[in-house]
C-alpha cells in the first residue's frame, strides 16, 4: 500500500505496535485518531482492519486521506472515546488510547492550548462548548484554585487563582499569553526549566474538556468491547491520567484490592477480567532525544482473560 507522509511523529510508537500486536484478520480501534500515526502503523503492520475515534473535526481530512489508501481496512467515527462502546458496538481485538492534547492541536496556535504562542483561550478538542476563556473568567476564585491544584497539581493554586481574579476584574483574559503572564507573577521562568504556567494551562485543559471522566469512561467501554486475549495500550501523559490506567487495569486483573482508614481488610473488587497488566513502560533515550514530547509519556497495556 502507498505511504502518507505523517507530520508529527507518534510518541512511543515501537512500544505500542509490541503492546497491541496486531495480527492478520482482526479488528482494531485507534481511540484518538489525532493524525492518525498510530493507525497508519498498524494498519501497515498487518493485514488488520482499524476503526478510529475522535472528537474534533480537525482530523477529518486526515481521516479521508487514510481511507483512500486503505478502503475497507479503514473506517472513521466522529465522536468522543468515552463513548467508544456505542461507537464501535462490535466485538474488537485491541484498542489503544493517547490520552491528552495532540501534536496537531498542540501545532495550531489558533486552538489556545500552548502558551508558546499568543492565541485566544481555547482548549476545546471539540471546538464547541465551555472554552478555557469561560473558565478562566467566570469561575469562582475559589473553584478556579481547586481547578487548578486537582488537575494541575500546582502547588501555588491559591495565589495564581487569587491573580486572575484581581486582573479579570479590570478586563477579561483573552489570550494565552495574558494568562501565562499572570502566573509569571507569582511563578517566576527559571533557564532550562519547565514553564511555570505548565501545570495551570494542563488543569484548564482537562476541565474544558472532561479528560479524566472521559478517560474512565473510554478504559471501561474498550473493555466491554475486546475479545478474549484482546488487548488495551494506553498511552499517558501526566501522573493523574496514569494513575486512573494503572488503578484500572490493576482492579480489573484482580490485583488491586481497596484498602483504606476506614477499612483495613482488603477487599476483593471481583473476577478479573484482565489476565494479565504490564507495569510502565518509557520511551528509549533515543525517542527523548528526537521527540521531546515523549518526555512524559507512560505506556502500559492488559490483555484480556
Amino acid at each position: 500500500m502507498a505511504d502518507i507522509k505523517t507530520p508529527h511523529i507518534p510518541v512511543m510508537l515501537s512500544e505500542v505496535l509490541s503492546s497491541l500486536a496486531p495480527k492478520d484478520g482482526e479488528i482494531y480501534v485507534d481511540a484518538t485518531f489525532g493524525n492518525g500515526g498510530y493507525t497508519e502503523a498498524i494498519l501497515k503492520s498487518a493485514d488488520c482492519k482499524v476503526i478510529a475515534i475522535d472528537r474534533d473535526p480537525n482530523v477529518i481530512k486526515r481521516a479521508e486521506e487514510l481511507k483512500s489508501v486503505y478502503k475497507d481496512h479503514f473506517e472513521f467515527r466522529a465522536g468522543q472515546f468515552s463513548d467508544i462502546y456505542s461507537l464501535i458496538n462490535q466485538p474488537i481485538n485491541g484498542a489503544v488510547f493517547d490520552i491528552g492534547v495532540s501534536s496537531m492541536q498542540l501545532d495550531q496556535s489558533e486552538r489556545g492550548f500552548s502558551f508558546s504562542k499568543d492565541a485566544p483561550l481555547d482548549m476545546r478538542m471539540s471546538c464547541s462548548g465551555l472554552s478555557a476563556y469561560d473558565i478562566v473568567n467566570d469561575t469562582e476564585e475559589k473553584e478556579l484554585a481547586d481547578i487548578i491544584y486537582k488537575y494541575g497539581e500546582e502547588r501555588k493554586s491559591r495565589q495564581i487563582a487569587a491573580k486572575i481574579a484581581a486582573y479579570r476584574k479590570t478586563k477579561p483574559i483573552e489570550t494565552t499569553k495574558e494568562l501565562a503572564e499572570i502566573i509569571y507573577t507569582v511563578l517566576h521562568k527559571t533557564p532550562n526549566a519547565i514553564d511555570p504556567a505548565t501545570r495551570t494551562f494542563q488543569a484548564l485543559r482537562i476541565a474544558v474538556n472532561n479528560e479524566l471522566n472521559e478517560l474512565e469512561q473510554g478504559l471501561n467501554g474498550a473493555l466491554k468491547l475486546l475479545k478474549s486475549d484482546g488487548r488495551m495500550v494506553v498511552v499517558t501523559f501526566h501522573s493523574l491520567e496514569d494513575r486512573i490506567v494503572k488503578t484500572f487495569f490493576k482492579e480489573h486483573t484482580g490485583k488491586n484490592m481497596h484498602v483504606s482508614r476506614y477499612m483495613p481488610e482488603p477487599v476483593n473488587t471481583g473476577d478479573a477480567d484482565f489476565a494479565s497488566c504490564s507495569k510502565a513502560l518509557m520511551p528509549s533515550q533515543k525517542e527523548l532525544d528526537e521527540n521531546k514530547r515523549a518526555r512524559s509519556a507512560k505506556l502500559r497495556f492488559a490483555v484480556k482473560k
